[in-house]
């Protein structure tokens, strides 16, 4: 629903429960992969993919650098603890890779968020023809929101993150916590990238959250993808980019639905 502002509102006639699923979640992660290669459009994957490039490459160096130096800190040859090191070394290997992974992903988000709500901005005026209502004027407006943004993202990220970790720990438990985390992560990750386009029409953070209730397994497909494509080399270059387009994609189509439902709800009610 629009208010007497032009926003956006999670708030009374809520839109209902959409029916998408997994698939086409992750669907529409491709269709913004294709649309950032409108003309329109293509000149938006340089910033980020100048920011991604520069992050992954000066994170990677710093912890291939590091990791002989903790290795040998803390389980050095002449300890006599060496005879362990083949079993502790993948499992540290694993860790730093995580720590890369998580890393790269929020530092690139914090650089690259104003010039995202622009991107959702811009994709959406291709879509609908119209610009959402508190997009940013330019790059700079949207530093300060975007950051903020992010900032608050991340505390929701590691306030859940955090007791998930824990659960790896605990026997039995442990053995539903890899499919807690993917699910959390899928979670997290739709989040993260359907905020551009609902903050360009006003949701606060708890509105969006609502929102993406209504279409649960959409964005769990949608999150669980972007996942997927960040783990794979020079592809998880453009995936934030494609991310930010295709949640526009994601909201503009289910909006639309939404809105033509409730519309219908109102015509078919006693009365009218």
């Amino acid at each position: 629903m629009k208010n007497s502002s032009g926003t956006l509102s999670a708030s009374g006639n809520r839109p209902p429960r959409l029916k998408f699923g997994l698939l086409s979640g992750a669907g529409y992660l491709l269709q913004g992969l294709k649309l950032l290669l409108r003309p329109g459009l293509r000149r938006y994957l340089i910033v980020p993919l100048s920011v991604n490039i520069s992050i992954f490459t000066l994170l990677t160096w710093f912890g291939v650098d590091q990791f002989d130096l903790l290795f040998d800190r803390f389980l050095p040859e002449s300890s006599w603890l060496h005879y362990i090191r083949w079993i502790v070394w993948p499992l540290l290997t694993f860790a730093l890779l995580l720590i890369l992974f998580y890393s790269f992903t929020a530092i690139a988000n914090l650089l690259a968020t104003p010039f995202n709500g622009i991107l959702a901005a811009k994709t959406e005026l291709m879509l609908t023809g119209s610009s959402p209502p508190d997009s940013p004027d330019n790059w700079v407006a949207g530093v300060v929101p975007g950051l903020l943004s992010e900032l608050g993202k991340l505390s929701y990220f590691l306030i859940r993150a955090v007791p998930l970790l824990l659960l790896f720990l605990i026997p039995v438990v442990q053995l539903a916590a890899p499919f807690l985390w993917i699910a959390f992560n899928a979670w997290f990750f739709a989040l993260e990238y359907l905020d551009y386009p609902m903050s360009n029409h006003g949701l606060r953070f708890s509105e969006q959250r609502q929102w993406m209730r209504k279409s649960r397994m959409a964005a769990l497909g949608f999150g669980g993808a972007v996942a997927f494509l960040m783990l794979i080399p020079i592809l998880n270059f453009a995936v934030m980019p494609a991310a930010v387009a295709g949640a526009t994609i994601f909201w503009c189509s289910a909006y639309k639905i939404s809105e033509a439902e409730l519309q219908g709800r109102r015509n078919s009610a006693p009365g009218q």
